[in-house]
């Protein structure tokens, strides 16, 4: 007779896979400088709407500034300027999409640069958008507990008497300095996973833990690269905001394409 537990153990071909991990590059200088020339003919391409992800962005950067001073937060207004481009990576997914079809030679208009857009919420880069929010509000959270600390003892009627307090006394610089080398960790951690994880999950199907995992894999591989690329993003991002954050209309969307091309370049091609 046969017995009744036999077939109850699985064959070994349906024992789950290790997802493979994609390839890491070597990267050069020349490989940014090529990348930030294809992200630029990328701009010229659609210039419009490319411009619309980054006129998107700096509308939203105004109206968060403008509600902070209507909320009398006076003292968010320096952390929230300064921790706003944290979250320019999954801003541009769009762009990482024009991007994508710009190489591959495919057509492209609004509806379907905006459904992919949309879709991105059903997948792995939901996760990757909580990730970053999550380290926007860490830095948020740390500014306002060294202000606490710090300058305990100080009030901020208007946004002009913050600024002398911050930039013109002792206790204002020792805020500065510790808040920079804060902000300035937040931001490489988030840089580190981030940095192709974002293009990566646009264009593969892969969990975004794997994509982080990849993004740390190509700091540490090419950690001077790496540097510069952050060092070029955050000038450019910082001083895109000084005129009323209106610079990001176009260096948002030009760094976005840029970014695309780079991940081409750090990451083996998925098809191998």
């Amino acid at each position: 007779m046969a017995s009744k537990t036999a077939g109850s153990t699985p064959p070994d071909n349906l024992t789950p896979q290790q997802p493979t991990m994609p390839e890491v590059n070597k990267v050069t200088a020349g490989d940014i400088t090529a990348s930030l020339k294809a992200g630029f003919s990328d701009f010229l391409a659609r210039p419009f709407m490319s411009g619309f992800f980054g006129l998107f962005y700096a509308i939203f950067g105004i109206l968060f500034i403008w509600t902070l001073v209507w909320l009398g937060k006076i003292w968010m207004i320096i952390p929230a300027v300064v921790g706003f481009p944290l979250v320019a990576p999954f801003a541009a997914a769009g762009l990482y999409e024009m991007s994508r079809r710009l190489q591959k030679g495919e057509s492209f208009g609004w509806i379907e640069i905006l459904t992919v857009v949309a879709n991105q919420r059903k997948r792995e880069m939901g996760w990757m958008a909580f990730v970053t929010l999550f380290i926007f509000w860490v830095w948020a959270y740390q500014v306002r507990l060294w202000l606490a600390i710090i300058l305990q003892d100080s009030s901020f009627s208007d946004f002009d008497e913050f600024l002398n307090i911050v930039f013109f006394t002792p206790q204002g610089w020792t805020f500065l300095a510790i808040g920079t080398c804060a902000g300035a960790i937040l931001s490489a951690a988030l840089f580190t996973v981030t940095v192709v994880a974002m293009p990566m999950l646009l264009d593969r199907e892969m969990d975004f833990i794997s994509a982080m995992l990849t993004s740390v894999c190509v700091v540490k591989e090419n950690p001077v690269v790496m540097l510069t690329w952050a060092a070029i993003i955050t000038v450019t991002m910082l001083l895109s905001l000084v005129p009323a954050f209106l610079g990001l209309i176009f260096s948002l969307p030009i760094l976005g394409h840029t970014t695309w091309h780079l991940y081409q370049r750090a990451v083996s091609s998925a098809e191998g």
